[in-house]
């Protein structure tokens, strides 16, 4: 092939690239290596908004930095393997700010985290959430694009002022529903996707369940110390 060849010791015909020099041809692998990096999804979809009745509650919710920009790194574990980043962070935020309003009687964004000294009253409570851990197990070696995802939540209640009411953990699993998607960055997407509506519903489903925030309703809807409870006055003779 004309001009892919150069001479060598006594006439002897080499391939040209074998000919670069050593620096050369190190810049050249670095440059296949960085050619094939980790796959790379940031997590898009749609979130419903949760049917049930409101809690008569003001709620201010506040996304720290890692939340709002959370991602998860995977690093190939060899050569027959793909790294994966896989960002949830503008997922996460767009999903809660559709769960929550659909909970409570007014949502406000807070911003910052209720310190001690501040007192808020547009507020009954702050909700702080946190993606503790996020595990994924992807298909190796197949052709079916089948994925899954594993997330651990864990959240903060506080007071206007940043009083601790209630801390809590909840998980929440995304598993592709189909095996017939185009690549394996829409499968991870969707099985993020999934995991994300997990967390809302259970979330939705739970919230007045746990001790801690029972113990804190309670409280609210119990009268003062000191404060004697009213009984109804009975009905007047003939009334209705």
């Amino acid at each position: 092939m004309s001009g892919s060849m150069t001479s060598g010791p006594e006439g002897q015909t080499i391939p040209r690239w074998r000919a670069l020099p050593r620096s050369l041809a190190l810049l050249l692998c670095c440059a296949l290596l960085a050619a094939c990096g980790p796959n790379e999804v940031a997590v898009k979809g749609q979130f419903p908004t949760p049917l049930m009745n409101k809690l008569p509650l003001n709620i201010g919710v506040w996304y720290d930095e890692g939340f709002r920009t959370h991602e998860f790194f995977d690093e190939a574990k060899g050569r027959a393997e793909s790294g994966w980043i896989v960002k949830t962070g503008e997922a996460q935020t767009q999903m809660w700010d559709t769960v929550l309003p659909g909970m409570f009687t007014s949502v406000v964004h807070m911003k910052g985290k209720p310190e001690p000294g501040q007192m808020n009253q547009a507020v009954d409570a702050v909700l702080i959430p946190h993606v503790d851990e996020l595990q994924y197990a992807i298909p190796t070696h197949t052709n079916v694009k089948v994925y899954e995802i594993w997330m651990r939540y864990r959240f903060e209640l506080v007071g206007p002022g940043g009083k601790p009411l209630a801390e809590w953990t909840m998980t929440a699993y995304g598993k592709t529903p189909t095996a017939f998607l185009q690549s394996d960055e829409a499968a991870v997407n969707l099985a993020a996707v999934v995991a994300l509506r997990d967390a809302g519903a259970n979330f939705a489903t739970n919230f007045t369940r746990v001790p801690q925030v029972q113990d804190w309703l309670a409280q609210r809807q119990a009268p003062p110390a000191g404060v004697a409870g009213t009984q109804p006055a009975p009905a007047a003779e003939g009334s209705l």
